[in-house]
């Protein structure tokens, strides 16, 4: 299958091009269809792609000079969008030149602009950040938001559930995925009137979404393997995605302190090394890199700024496969068949009319 070209903004990430162009072109030898717009400095695009000559014969430039850093603020990076290796990455998704893009650059840049330039989906207020993470399972676990909107009414939440279930479809294969929303306790009477509010829409619904929904999960339990999609507002996602991160972060440093303590414990890790390089390939952040802004006219990828060329070539196999699954055609029929619109907050012009 002949997959629309990808759209990378080069420049962005802590390392910029060297680790974006190395991480498209292992992304492109693992997947020899994917194809590529190389956004950003031109003269250095082409120094990077010397030592990737398959990637070259695969892709196309498309020069700019500006560059959005992560000190800018979203206001500041929306007036320049239209001069930045960012903004005009996310304008080829827009142009029809591409099919997605992905960036490892200032998450809330990529977000502002993003939203400006795509719109969001009919029957779509917000849209969301979506990532996968590590469970105890076969599969990751999908968490939504994370970081997008730090204030969420139950509708937002609902329609977070339903763009949840369609990536999960496509990430798991699961035609029921399991959702649950966060909360601080499984209980019905737990949390607040919008997350009662919400499972209650979702409960009625879930028949109609081809949802398994059973209420709510806690934090400590959503990575046992058991659910498809946690939703939550934002502000909670991102603090507890961060908990998380630096869980897995503390576990491995107090591994390598306690493996370094004695003779005896070097011997040990010797012995346990084959399951202790298990532990770390299941861990490692970049064997699950690539958040996606879900719930826009197009896609658009989000890579971790620290990520190595191995993050970023997940993060681009992510993008391809939502492309190749059409996870925003997914959305739009899962909302059609609910009435999405109903559940949709009138613009101001709307509410005007």
């Amino acid at each position: 299958m002949s997959l629309p070209r990808i759209a990378v903004d080069a420049m962005g990430g802590d390392e910029g091009v060297r680790v974006m162009i190395e991480g498209a072109a292992l992304a492109r030898r693992r997947h020899d269809q994917f194809k590529f717009l190389l956004v950003g400095d031109e003269p250095r695009i082409k120094a990077a792609l010397e030592k990737h000559p398959n990637l070259r014969a695969s892709s196309e430039i498309l020069h700019t000079d500006d560059v959005i850093s992560g000190e800018d603020k979203p206001s500041q990076a929306l007036r320049r969008a239209k001069t930045t290796s960012m903004g005009r990455a996310i304008q080829a998704v827009k142009n029809g030149d591409a099919g997605a893009a992905v960036s490892a650059g200032n998450t809330g840049a990529l977000m502002a602009i993003a939203k400006l330039t795509l719109r969001t989906m009919p029957g779509i207020d917000r849209p969301a950040l979506a990532a996968l993470l590590p469970t105890l399972g076969d599969n990751d676990v999908i968490m939504l938001d994370l970081g997008a909107n730090t204030e969420c009414d139950s509708r937002n939440l609902v329609q977070f559930a339903i763009m949840g279930s369609a990536y999960a479809r496509v990430a798991t294969g699961r035609k029921e995925p399991r959702v649950r929303l966060l909360n601080i306790g499984t209980e019905e009477i737990k949390g607040t009137d919008l997350l009662r509010d919400a499972a209650a829409t979702l409960k009625g619904a879930a028949e109609d979404l081809a949802i398994s929904f059973d209420g709510f999960t806690e934090a400590d339990k959503m990575c046992r393997g058991d659910v498809d999609v946690v939703v939550t507002d934002g502000f909670s996602g991102n603090i507890a995605l961060k908990a998380v991160e630096g869980t897995a972060r503390f576990v491995g440093d107090l591994l390598r302190r306690s493996f370094a303590s004695s003779l005896r414990s070097k011997i040990g890790f010797l012995i346990s090394r084959p399951a202790t390089e298990l532990l770390k390939h299941h861990l490692d952040p970049n064997n699950h890199n690539g958040a996606v802004f879900l719930g826009l006219n197009g896609i658009v990828v989000k890579s971790h700024g620290g990520a190595n060329a191995a993050g970023v070539a997940n993060a681009v196999a992510v993008t391809a496969r939502l492309l190749e699954e059409n996870v925003t055609e997914r959305i739009t029929a899962d909302l059609a068949r609910v009435g999405g619109e109903s559940w949709r907050m009138p613009r101001p012009q709307e509410e005007r009319a």
